[in-house]
């Protein structure tokens, strides 16, 4: 069953808290961008606990998704790919999502292994204003939260994509 659309933003600076919408534009939870330099993220409830949270390991280049508990809940990886953005989920339970977008593209599609699409998410501003997502969910098995964390981890390996492809020009 499809749920509705929900609506979360990306801090200029990545760093702060901003409220999680709902279509009916009702808050329901928070992202925490914890640090600019730590890329790390947390969603967080209504109560304000701690539902996800994504970061990137010490020198690593996968985006680990945890629960509350910092119990693992996957890991999403950049997959090589020359005309298009291309991810992969995976669950610790070993499942694994592809995540795929058009190569300038704001738009992103998340399928299964049998490829069903599960998700579908898209930046819906930028420029001179904060970065802006709206996910759609029809995953039975993935929650907002966790699908949150992933969106945000597909934004943070980009944001580190083109800085090190702008770090390189100079």
């Amino acid at each position: 069953m499809p749920q509705p659309s929900i609506y979360f933003t990306d801090n200029f600076f990545s760093a702060g808290l901003t409220t999680i919408y709902n279509e009916n534009k009702e808050e329901v939870g928070t992202l925490d961008l914890k640090s600019a330099f730590t890329s790390s993220i947390e969603v967080l409830d209504l109560e304000g606990k701690i539902v996800t949270k994504g970061y990137f390991p010490f020198f690593s280049r996968r985006w680990v998704i945890e629960d509350g508990n910092e119990n693992e809940l996957g890991a999403l990886r950049q997959r090589l790919s020359f005309f298009s953005k291309r991810f992969e989920y995976t669950t610790r339970d070993q499942y694994t999502y592809q995540i795929k977008s058009e190569a300038f593209s704001r738009d992103y599609e998340v399928f299964d292994e049998a490829e069903n699409l599960v998700a579908e998410f898209k930046r819906i501003s930028g420029f001179f204003s904060s970065p802006a997502f709206q996910l759609k969910n029809q995953s039975e098995k993935l929650s907002n939260e966790e699908l949150i964390a992933v969106v945000m981890g597909v934004s943070m390996i980009n944001k580190r994509n083109s800085a090190a492809a702008n770090s390189g020009s100079r």
